[in-house]
């Protein structure tokens, strides 16, 4: 078995309109919900040994929040083309991964996390987890299971589609 993880950056910050996309920071929101949203992969057990990020400062920040909340959080592998990636994009990227990968964490971008988690997703999904289908909000993650030993061989609704929370429903108590 595998599992994937994907996680959404947290809010990001519009106060320096003139900051590139690529460069903007975390905003005070952002700042709690990402150990919020780690907490839950925490606790739940969804942890990677594996985590692919986004270049871009906003999921770099995610992910310092993430590893000092999750103890022993793999140091990322931060990868430029994994900003505004697109599924097929990502998907090859987790092809391509070593057979001994366990567990891998995406930290990136919408509208391809997004994307990403319909074309994951095989057969029955549990309610909860459809949510993702409809907004796939910041410092959301959405977690996957496959039954492969072979990363070459990951296929598009092939995933069961296990566990999805979203940070304000966790803080107020509904998943």
């Amino acid at each position: 078995m595998k599992k994937v993880i994907l996680v959404r950056h947290a809010k990001s910050s519009w106060s320096d309109p003139a900051l590139e996309d690529h460069d903007r920071p975390l905003a005070p929101r952002g700042r709690r919900a990402a150990p919020v949203i780690s907490r839950w992969l925490l606790e739940r057990g969804h942890l990677p040994d594996l985590v692919l990020c986004s270049s871009s400062l906003r999921t770099r920040q995610t992910v310092e929040l993430m590893a000092e909340t999750i103890p022993g959080l793999p140091a990322p592998v931060i990868e430029p083309d994994l900003y505004h990636a697109s599924p097929d994009q990502m998907r090859a990227r987790l092809a391509g991964l070593p057979p001994e990968t366990a567990a891998a964490m995406i930290v990136g971008h919408n509208p391809g996390l997004s994307a990403l988690t319909r074309k994951l997703a095989g057969g029955a999904v549990r309610p909860r987890c459809a949510r993702a289908f409809d907004h796939f909000p910041t410092a959301a993650a959405a977690v996957f299971e496959l039954d492969l030993e072979d990363w070459g061989r990951l296929a598009y609704h092939a995933a069961a589609f296990v566990d999805f929370a979203r940070p304000r429903e966790l803080e107020a108590g509904t998943v």
